[in-house]
Protein backbone atom coordinates (compact mmCIF):
# COMPACT_ATOMS: atom_id res chain seq x y z
CA UNK A 1 0.00 0.00 0.00
CA UNK A 2 0.84 3.88 0.22
CA UNK A 3 -0.19 5.15 3.22
CA UNK A 4 -1.33 8.99 3.01
CA UNK A 5 -3.57 10.93 1.26
CA UNK A 6 -2.59 9.19 -2.26
CA UNK A 7 -6.05 8.35 -3.75
CA UNK A 8 -7.47 7.66 -7.68
CA UNK A 9 -4.20 5.36 -8.06
CA UNK A 10 -3.51 4.47 -11.92
CA UNK A 11 -0.87 1.90 -12.85
CA UNK A 12 1.14 0.73 -15.90
CA UNK A 13 3.95 -1.61 -16.23
CA UNK A 14 7.39 -1.51 -18.27
CA UNK A 15 9.25 -4.92 -18.28
CA UNK A 16 10.21 -5.19 -14.98
CA UNK A 17 9.14 -2.08 -13.45
CA UNK A 18 5.35 -0.71 -12.34
CA UNK A 19 4.80 2.74 -12.05
CA UNK A 20 1.76 4.36 -10.54
CA UNK A 21 0.35 8.10 -10.09
CA UNK A 22 -2.12 9.66 -7.74
CA UNK A 23 -4.66 12.95 -7.34
CA UNK A 24 -2.98 15.83 -5.56
CA UNK A 25 -5.58 18.41 -5.41
CA UNK A 26 -4.42 22.58 -4.70
CA UNK A 27 -0.92 21.07 -3.59
CA UNK A 28 1.99 21.92 -5.64
CA UNK A 29 3.60 20.01 -7.38
CA UNK A 30 1.03 17.99 -8.66
CA UNK A 31 0.75 14.27 -9.80
CA UNK A 32 3.43 12.65 -7.46
CA UNK A 33 4.96 9.67 -9.35
CA UNK A 34 5.81 6.26 -7.55
CA UNK A 35 7.88 3.08 -8.64
CA UNK A 36 8.03 -0.70 -7.82
CA UNK A 37 9.20 -4.10 -8.73
CA UNK A 38 7.26 -5.89 -6.66
CA UNK A 39 4.00 -3.86 -6.24
CA UNK A 40 4.39 -3.89 -2.17
CA UNK A 41 7.06 -1.28 -2.06
CA UNK A 42 6.96 1.90 -3.32
CA UNK A 43 9.23 4.67 -3.59
CA UNK A 44 8.38 8.32 -5.02
CA UNK A 45 10.45 9.27 -7.87
CA UNK A 46 9.04 12.38 -8.88
CA UNK A 47 6.12 14.61 -9.41
CA UNK A 48 4.52 14.82 -13.08
CA UNK A 49 3.56 18.84 -12.27
CA UNK A 50 6.51 20.36 -11.06
CA UNK A 51 6.48 23.91 -12.31
CA UNK A 52 3.96 26.60 -13.66
CA UNK A 53 3.80 25.78 -17.25
CA UNK A 54 2.15 22.27 -16.24
CA UNK A 55 0.02 23.49 -13.09
CA UNK A 56 -1.37 27.01 -11.67
CA UNK A 57 -3.14 27.06 -9.12
CA UNK A 58 -3.78 30.96 -7.32
CA UNK A 59 -4.92 31.39 -4.36
CA UNK A 60 -9.16 31.72 -5.65
CA UNK A 61 -8.48 27.58 -6.19
CA UNK A 62 -10.56 26.07 -3.30
CA UNK A 63 -9.38 23.47 -1.09
CA UNK A 64 -10.26 19.54 -2.93
CA UNK A 65 -10.28 21.27 -6.39
CA UNK A 66 -6.56 21.26 -8.69
CA UNK A 67 -5.88 18.34 -9.90
CA UNK A 68 -8.54 15.19 -10.09
CA UNK A 69 -7.66 11.49 -11.34
CA UNK A 70 -5.00 10.84 -13.55
CA UNK A 71 -4.38 8.08 -16.12
CA UNK A 72 -0.74 6.98 -16.32
CA UNK A 73 0.03 4.40 -19.33
CA UNK A 74 2.66 3.28 -21.25
CA UNK A 75 2.45 3.42 -25.34
CA UNK A 76 4.44 3.04 -28.11
CA UNK A 77 7.72 4.08 -26.00
CA UNK A 78 6.58 6.46 -24.47
CA UNK A 79 4.77 7.39 -21.10
CA UNK A 80 0.60 9.40 -21.49
CA UNK A 81 -0.48 10.79 -18.62
CA UNK A 82 -3.79 12.44 -19.11
CA UNK A 83 -5.62 14.27 -15.88
CA UNK A 84 -7.99 17.03 -15.40
CA UNK A 85 -7.66 20.32 -13.62
CA UNK A 86 -10.91 21.39 -11.80
CA UNK A 87 -9.44 25.25 -11.29
CA UNK A 88 -9.46 27.91 -13.76
CA UNK A 89 -11.39 26.12 -16.83
CA UNK A 90 -8.35 23.82 -17.41
CA UNK A 91 -10.18 21.27 -17.87
CA UNK A 92 -8.62 17.59 -19.26
CA UNK A 93 -5.02 17.98 -20.88
CA UNK A 94 -2.44 15.26 -21.70
CA UNK A 95 1.42 15.16 -20.51
CA UNK A 96 3.85 13.14 -22.21
CA UNK A 97 7.48 11.90 -20.89
CA UNK A 98 10.38 9.35 -21.92
CA UNK A 99 11.12 8.74 -18.17
CA UNK A 100 7.94 8.51 -15.86
CA UNK A 101 10.55 10.60 -13.01
CA UNK A 102 10.29 13.53 -15.38
CA UNK A 103 10.70 16.14 -16.95
CA UNK A 104 6.97 15.87 -18.68
CA UNK A 105 6.02 17.81 -21.10
CA UNK A 106 4.00 20.98 -21.09
CA UNK A 107 0.13 19.98 -21.33
CA UNK A 108 -1.83 19.16 -24.60
CA UNK A 109 -5.17 20.80 -23.78
CA UNK A 110 -8.10 18.69 -24.51
CA UNK A 111 -10.92 21.49 -25.10
CA UNK A 112 -13.81 19.61 -26.17
CA UNK A 113 -13.31 16.35 -23.55
CA UNK A 114 -15.88 17.48 -20.88
CA UNK A 115 -15.70 15.22 -17.56
CA UNK A 116 -13.47 13.95 -14.82
CA UNK A 117 -11.66 10.93 -14.45
CA UNK A 118 -10.22 10.78 -17.58
CA UNK A 119 -8.69 7.47 -19.51
CA UNK A 120 -6.62 6.54 -22.38
CA UNK A 121 -6.90 3.42 -24.68
CA UNK A 122 -5.40 2.37 -27.80
CA UNK A 123 -6.72 -0.31 -30.29
CA UNK A 124 -5.37 -2.46 -32.57
CA UNK A 125 -5.95 0.29 -35.87
CA UNK A 126 -4.16 2.79 -33.37
CA UNK A 127 -7.29 4.87 -32.60
CA UNK A 128 -7.04 6.62 -28.98
CA UNK A 129 -10.10 5.89 -26.53
CA UNK A 130 -10.55 8.95 -24.11
CA UNK A 131 -13.18 7.85 -21.75
CA UNK A 132 -14.47 10.39 -19.08
CA UNK A 133 -17.28 10.13 -15.84
CA UNK A 134 -20.58 9.28 -16.74
CA UNK A 135 -19.81 7.17 -18.68
CA UNK A 136 -18.40 8.58 -22.19
CA UNK A 137 -16.28 7.64 -24.46
CA UNK A 138 -14.40 10.32 -27.33
CA UNK A 139 -11.96 9.19 -29.83
CA UNK A 140 -8.81 11.72 -29.84
CA UNK A 141 -5.33 12.69 -31.02
CA UNK A 142 -3.62 12.87 -27.99
CA UNK A 143 -1.04 14.46 -29.15
CA UNK A 144 -2.85 17.49 -30.73
CA UNK A 145 -6.11 17.28 -28.92
CA UNK A 146 -8.25 16.81 -31.57
CA UNK A 147 -11.61 15.36 -31.00
CA UNK A 148 -13.01 13.61 -34.03
CA UNK A 149 -16.75 13.15 -33.86
CA UNK A 150 -19.33 13.57 -30.49
CA UNK A 151 -18.91 11.49 -27.46
CA UNK A 152 -20.47 8.20 -27.28
CA UNK A 153 -22.65 7.06 -24.25
CA UNK A 154 -21.44 3.81 -23.13
CA UNK A 155 -21.87 1.67 -20.44
CA UNK A 156 -22.48 3.20 -16.73
CA UNK A 157 -22.66 0.57 -14.38
CA UNK A 158 -25.38 -1.04 -12.36
CA UNK A 159 -28.65 0.72 -12.93
CA UNK A 160 -29.50 3.50 -9.74
CA UNK A 161 -26.18 3.18 -8.57
CA UNK A 162 -25.30 6.94 -8.24
CA UNK A 163 -21.42 8.44 -9.68
CA UNK A 164 -20.56 6.31 -12.49
CA UNK A 165 -16.88 7.74 -12.62
CA UNK A 166 -13.45 6.23 -12.51
CA UNK A 167 -13.55 4.24 -16.28
CA UNK A 168 -10.53 1.98 -17.40
CA UNK A 169 -10.41 0.34 -20.72
CA UNK A 170 -8.48 -2.72 -21.33
CA UNK A 171 -8.00 -5.36 -24.25
CA UNK A 172 -7.30 -8.77 -22.32
CA UNK A 173 -7.57 -11.62 -24.50
CA UNK A 174 -10.67 -11.33 -27.08
CA UNK A 175 -12.67 -9.02 -24.60
CA UNK A 176 -12.51 -4.96 -24.66
CA UNK A 177 -13.27 -4.82 -20.45
CA UNK A 178 -14.58 -1.70 -19.15
CA UNK A 179 -14.26 -0.74 -15.58
CA UNK A 180 -15.84 1.67 -13.56
CA UNK A 181 -16.15 3.28 -9.69
CA UNK A 182 -19.94 3.48 -8.88
CA UNK A 183 -21.72 4.80 -5.55
CA UNK A 184 -19.83 7.80 -5.09
CA UNK A 185 -16.35 7.54 -3.06
CA UNK A 186 -17.59 7.44 0.29
CA UNK A 187 -18.73 4.07 2.32
CA UNK A 188 -20.87 3.29 -0.66
CA UNK A 189 -17.96 3.14 -2.86
CA UNK A 190 -17.33 -0.11 -5.29
CA UNK A 191 -15.95 -1.66 -8.51
CA UNK A 192 -18.02 -2.54 -11.22
CA UNK A 193 -17.23 -4.01 -14.80
CA UNK A 194 -18.94 -4.83 -17.94
CA UNK A 195 -16.87 -6.50 -21.66
CA UNK A 196 -17.16 -6.35 -25.02
CA UNK A 197 -15.80 -6.81 -28.71
CA UNK A 198 -14.78 -3.48 -28.89
CA UNK A 199 -13.61 -0.71 -27.28
CA UNK A 200 -17.03 1.22 -27.82
CA UNK A 201 -19.06 -1.79 -26.72
CA UNK A 202 -22.14 -2.77 -26.49
CA UNK A 203 -20.77 -3.66 -23.01
CA UNK A 204 -22.50 -6.65 -21.44
CA UNK A 205 -22.20 -6.05 -16.89
CA UNK A 206 -20.66 -8.97 -14.98
CA UNK A 207 -23.11 -10.83 -13.39
CA UNK A 208 -21.07 -10.88 -10.39
CA UNK A 209 -20.69 -6.83 -9.92
CA UNK A 210 -20.04 -5.13 -7.72
CA UNK A 211 -16.44 -6.75 -8.51
CA UNK A 212 -15.27 -4.92 -4.81
CA UNK A 213 -16.75 -3.17 -2.05
CA UNK A 214 -16.70 -3.13 1.38
CA UNK A 215 -19.77 -1.07 2.17
CA UNK A 216 -21.93 -2.53 5.09
CA UNK A 217 -18.72 -4.83 6.20
CA UNK A 218 -16.93 -4.81 9.29
CA UNK A 219 -13.07 -4.45 6.94
CA UNK A 220 -10.68 -1.87 8.30
CA UNK A 221 -10.37 -0.27 5.08
CA UNK A 222 -13.77 1.20 3.48
CA UNK A 223 -14.80 3.07 0.94
CA UNK A 224 -12.67 1.05 -1.67
CA UNK A 225 -13.13 1.92 -5.39
CA UNK A 226 -11.37 3.67 -8.14
CA UNK A 227 -9.74 0.80 -9.79
CA UNK A 228 -6.94 0.22 -12.28
CA UNK A 229 -5.58 -3.71 -13.29
CA UNK A 230 -1.86 -4.33 -13.97
CA UNK A 231 -0.75 -7.79 -15.20
CA UNK A 232 3.02 -9.08 -13.93
CA UNK A 233 5.44 -10.21 -16.13
CA UNK A 234 4.62 -14.17 -14.34
CA UNK A 235 0.63 -13.41 -16.05
CA UNK A 236 -0.63 -12.45 -12.57
CA UNK A 237 -3.40 -10.14 -12.31
CA UNK A 238 -3.93 -6.93 -9.63
CA UNK A 239 -5.64 -4.32 -9.21
CA UNK A 240 -4.95 -1.07 -7.43
CA UNK A 241 -7.31 1.08 -5.55
CA UNK A 242 -8.17 3.63 -3.30
CA UNK A 243 -9.56 3.22 0.30
CA UNK A 244 -9.27 4.65 3.97
CA UNK A 245 -9.27 3.75 7.16
CA UNK A 246 -11.62 5.16 9.72
CA UNK A 247 -11.21 4.73 13.19
CA UNK A 248 -13.17 6.37 16.27
CA UNK A 249 -16.48 6.02 17.18
CA UNK A 250 -19.75 6.71 14.71
CA UNK A 251 -19.67 7.72 12.41
CA UNK A 252 -16.15 6.50 11.79
CA UNK A 253 -13.59 9.26 11.06
CA UNK A 254 -10.27 8.83 8.65
CA UNK A 255 -7.91 11.63 8.57
CA UNK A 256 -5.41 10.39 6.64
CA UNK A 257 -7.30 10.68 3.51
CA UNK A 258 -7.79 8.45 0.46
CA UNK A 259 -5.12 5.36 0.27
CA UNK A 260 -3.82 3.29 -2.11
CA UNK A 261 -4.03 -0.25 -1.42
CA UNK A 262 -3.77 -3.86 -3.45
CA UNK A 263 -5.42 -6.42 -4.27
CA UNK A 264 -4.83 -10.04 -6.25
CA UNK A 265 -7.10 -10.58 -9.16
CA UNK A 266 -7.77 -13.94 -10.65
CA UNK A 267 -10.02 -14.61 -13.76
CA UNK A 268 -13.44 -16.97 -14.16
CA UNK A 269 -15.46 -17.80 -17.25
CA UNK A 270 -13.84 -14.41 -18.32
CA UNK A 271 -14.49 -12.30 -15.38
CA UNK A 272 -12.13 -11.08 -12.88
CA UNK A 273 -12.30 -11.88 -8.93
CA UNK A 274 -11.02 -9.40 -6.72
CA UNK A 275 -8.90 -11.07 -3.81
CA UNK A 276 -8.61 -9.54 -0.05
CA UNK A 277 -6.12 -6.78 0.53
CA UNK A 278 -2.88 -7.14 0.80
CA UNK A 279 -0.73 -4.95 2.71
CA UNK A 280 2.53 -4.36 2.54
CA UNK A 281 5.09 -2.94 4.77
CA UNK A 282 4.79 0.47 5.93
CA UNK A 283 7.82 2.86 6.55
CA UNK A 284 8.70 2.72 10.38
CA UNK A 285 12.15 4.31 10.31
CA UNK A 286 12.50 7.46 11.48
CA UNK A 287 11.99 10.01 8.31
CA UNK A 288 14.19 13.17 8.99
CA UNK A 289 15.28 16.02 6.21
CA UNK A 290 17.97 18.14 7.29
CA UNK A 291 17.13 20.42 4.18
CA UNK A 292 21.31 19.79 3.09
CA UNK A 293 19.95 19.54 -0.95
CA UNK A 294 19.02 22.42 -2.64
CA UNK A 295 16.18 21.16 -3.88
CA UNK A 296 13.11 20.01 -1.52
CA UNK A 297 12.49 16.13 -1.47
CA UNK A 298 9.64 15.18 -3.99
CA UNK A 299 7.44 14.00 -1.08
CA UNK A 300 7.20 18.02 0.21
CA UNK A 301 4.46 19.55 -1.21
CA UNK A 302 2.84 23.43 -0.62
CA UNK A 303 -0.91 24.88 -0.49
CA UNK A 304 -1.21 25.77 -4.28
CA UNK A 305 2.49 26.81 -5.61
CA UNK A 306 5.97 27.45 -4.23
CA UNK A 307 8.39 30.07 -5.40
CA UNK A 308 11.76 29.98 -4.52
CA UNK A 309 11.90 33.61 -3.29
CA UNK A 310 9.27 32.63 -0.71
CA UNK A 311 10.59 28.51 -0.18
CA UNK A 312 13.98 27.84 -0.17
CA UNK A 313 17.07 25.65 1.44
CA UNK A 314 19.84 27.82 -0.47
CA UNK A 315 18.84 31.22 1.36
CA UNK A 316 20.47 29.59 4.59
CA UNK A 317 22.70 26.44 3.87
CA UNK A 318 21.16 23.59 5.65
CA UNK A 319 18.00 25.73 6.69
CA UNK A 320 14.91 25.69 4.91
CA UNK A 321 13.70 29.61 4.75
CA UNK A 322 10.06 30.29 4.69
CA UNK A 323 9.17 33.89 3.82
CA UNK A 324 5.86 34.77 4.64
CA UNK A 325 3.45 35.98 1.80
CA UNK A 326 -0.18 35.37 3.48
CA UNK A 327 -1.04 36.06 7.11
CA UNK A 328 -1.74 32.20 8.60
CA UNK A 329 -3.08 29.14 8.31
CA UNK A 330 -6.38 30.02 7.43
CA UNK A 331 -4.95 32.31 3.88
CA UNK A 332 -5.23 30.56 0.76
CA UNK A 333 -1.91 32.18 -0.20
CA UNK A 334 -0.20 30.89 3.04
CA UNK A 335 3.53 29.71 2.23
CA UNK A 336 3.34 26.08 3.60
CA UNK A 337 5.76 23.04 3.12
CA UNK A 338 4.76 19.44 4.63
CA UNK A 339 4.49 15.93 4.30
CA UNK A 340 1.46 13.73 3.90
CA UNK A 341 0.42 12.38 6.94
CA UNK A 342 1.13 8.57 6.52
CA UNK A 343 0.87 6.71 10.16
CA UNK A 344 -1.84 6.57 12.35
CA UNK A 345 0.84 7.53 15.09
CA UNK A 346 3.70 9.58 14.82
CA UNK A 347 6.11 11.96 16.21
CA UNK A 348 6.82 15.18 14.16
CA UNK A 349 9.09 17.67 15.12
CA UNK A 350 11.22 20.71 14.17
CA UNK A 351 13.60 23.10 14.86
CA UNK A 352 12.44 26.59 14.46
CA UNK A 353 14.18 29.97 14.69
CA UNK A 354 11.32 32.53 14.39
CA UNK A 355 14.01 35.57 14.99
CA UNK A 356 12.61 37.22 12.00
CA UNK A 357 9.08 36.56 11.40
CA UNK A 358 6.22 34.31 13.31
CA UNK A 359 5.81 31.02 11.76
CA UNK A 360 5.79 27.09 13.07
CA UNK A 361 4.78 23.44 12.86
CA UNK A 362 0.86 22.82 11.13
CA UNK A 363 -1.35 20.18 10.70
CA UNK A 364 -3.68 21.12 7.96
CA UNK A 365 -6.67 19.46 6.37
CA UNK A 366 -7.58 22.62 4.54
CA UNK A 367 -7.94 26.69 4.83
CA UNK A 368 -10.79 26.26 7.83
CA UNK A 369 -9.48 23.05 9.71
CA UNK A 370 -6.17 23.22 11.10
CA UNK A 371 -4.41 23.32 14.55
CA UNK A 372 -0.63 24.42 14.74
CA UNK A 373 1.89 25.46 17.29
CA UNK A 374 2.98 28.78 16.42
CA UNK A 375 6.02 30.97 17.53
CA UNK A 376 5.27 34.82 17.27
CA UNK A 377 7.90 37.28 19.71
CA UNK A 378 8.00 36.20 23.30
CA UNK A 379 5.29 33.75 22.85
CA UNK A 380 4.63 30.09 21.68
CA UNK A 381 0.88 28.87 21.71
CA UNK A 382 -1.36 26.39 20.17
CA UNK A 383 -4.20 27.57 17.50
CA UNK A 384 -7.38 25.76 16.06
CA UNK A 385 -9.46 26.34 13.24
CA UNK A 386 -12.56 24.47 13.16
CA UNK A 387 -14.88 25.52 10.88
CA UNK A 388 -16.21 29.74 11.63
CA UNK A 389 -14.05 28.97 15.14
CA UNK A 390 -10.89 29.97 15.33
CA UNK A 391 -8.81 30.06 19.05
CA UNK A 392 -5.75 30.11 20.99
CA UNK A 393 -5.82 27.20 22.86
CA UNK A 394 -3.06 27.61 24.68
CA UNK A 395 0.13 29.70 25.41
CA UNK A 396 3.62 30.14 27.04
CA UNK A 397 6.76 32.92 26.69
CA UNK A 398 8.89 31.77 24.30
CA UNK A 399 12.71 31.12 24.91
CA UNK A 400 15.22 32.93 23.12
CA UNK A 401 16.70 31.64 20.08
CA UNK A 402 15.99 28.72 18.29
CA UNK A 403 13.40 25.96 19.64
CA UNK A 404 12.37 22.58 19.00
CA UNK A 405 8.56 22.34 18.53
CA UNK A 406 6.59 18.87 18.64
CA UNK A 407 2.96 17.15 17.77
CA UNK A 408 2.25 13.87 18.68
CA UNK A 409 -0.19 12.04 16.67
CA UNK A 410 -1.91 8.91 18.76
CA UNK A 411 -4.57 6.67 17.33
CA UNK A 412 -7.04 5.57 20.02
CA UNK A 413 -9.57 2.91 20.84
CA UNK A 414 -13.16 4.70 21.03
CA UNK A 415 -14.34 4.72 24.32
CA UNK A 416 -17.85 6.19 23.50
CA UNK A 417 -19.76 6.66 20.25
CA UNK A 418 -18.23 10.30 19.70
CA UNK A 419 -14.61 9.08 20.49
CA UNK A 420 -12.42 10.81 17.74
CA UNK A 421 -9.82 8.66 15.90
CA UNK A 422 -6.88 9.93 17.36
CA UNK A 423 -4.88 12.54 19.56
CA UNK A 424 -2.90 15.57 18.77
CA UNK A 425 -0.52 17.19 21.44
CA UNK A 426 1.82 19.93 20.79
CA UNK A 427 4.48 21.07 22.46
CA UNK A 428 7.81 22.57 23.07
CA UNK A 429 11.42 20.82 24.21
CA UNK A 430 12.64 22.32 26.82
CA UNK A 431 16.64 23.32 27.56
CA UNK A 432 16.87 19.26 29.83
CA UNK A 433 15.43 17.43 26.60
CA UNK A 434 11.87 16.86 28.46
CA UNK A 435 8.86 17.64 26.74
CA UNK A 436 6.02 20.48 27.69
CA UNK A 437 2.67 20.25 26.67
CA UNK A 438 0.70 23.02 25.69
CA UNK A 439 -2.43 21.08 24.67
CA UNK A 440 -4.07 18.31 23.32
CA UNK A 441 -6.71 18.09 20.74
CA UNK A 442 -9.31 15.97 19.23
CA UNK A 443 -8.24 15.13 16.02
CA UNK A 444 -11.73 14.17 14.54
CA UNK A 445 -12.19 17.70 13.62
CA UNK A 446 -9.21 17.72 11.15
CA UNK A 447 -11.04 14.60 9.70
CA UNK A 448 -13.06 14.57 6.25
CA UNK A 449 -16.28 13.39 7.37
CA UNK A 450 -15.83 16.52 9.48
CA UNK A 451 -14.45 19.17 7.14
CA UNK A 452 -15.73 17.18 3.91
CA UNK A 453 -13.66 17.69 0.58
CA UNK A 454 -11.28 14.55 -1.02
CA UNK A 455 -8.26 15.11 0.80
CA UNK A 456 -6.18 14.26 4.46
CA UNK A 457 -3.73 15.87 6.44
CA UNK A 458 -0.79 17.15 6.01
CA UNK A 459 1.56 18.08 8.75
CA UNK A 460 4.10 20.65 7.82
CA UNK A 461 6.06 24.13 8.40
CA UNK A 462 4.54 27.59 7.73
CA UNK A 463 5.25 31.37 8.01
CA UNK A 464 2.48 33.94 9.03
CA UNK A 465 4.79 36.90 8.92
CA UNK A 466 8.31 37.80 8.16
CA UNK A 467 11.14 35.03 7.85
CA UNK A 468 10.90 31.75 9.39
CA UNK A 469 13.96 29.44 9.21
CA UNK A 470 13.73 25.53 9.75
CA UNK A 471 16.71 23.54 10.87
CA UNK A 472 15.61 19.95 10.15
CA UNK A 473 12.38 18.27 10.17
CA UNK A 474 11.55 14.71 11.26
CA UNK A 475 8.78 12.23 11.23
CA UNK A 476 8.71 8.97 13.83
CA UNK A 477 6.34 6.30 13.71
CA UNK A 478 4.74 5.03 16.59
CA UNK A 479 3.52 1.54 17.58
Amino acid sequence: MIPGMHPDPSVCRVGEDYYLVCSSFEYFPGIPVFHSTDLLLWKQIGNALDRPSQLLLTAATPSSAGIYAPTLRHHDGRFWLIVTSVSHGGGNMVFTADDPAGPWSDPVLLPEVEGIDPDLAWDDEGNCWCTVAGVRQYRIDPTTGETFGPPHQVWSGSPGAKAPEAPHLYRIGDHWYLMIAEGGTERGHAVSIARGGSPNGPFEPCPANPVLSHRGTDEPVQNTGHADLVQSPDGSWWMVLLGVRPGGGTPGWHVLGRETFLAPVTWTDGWPVVGELVTGPEPAELERDDFDSDLLAPSWISVRDRFPRHCTTTDRAGWLTLTARGTGMDDPAVVFAGQRQRHRSCLVRTLIDPADGIGGLAVRLDEQHHYEIEVAPFVVRVLARIGPLSVVVASRVAPDGPLVLEVRVQAREPQDARSGPDTLTFGVEEPDGSFFVLAELDGKYLSTEVAGGFTGRVIGLYAGAGVVRFDWFSCQPLI
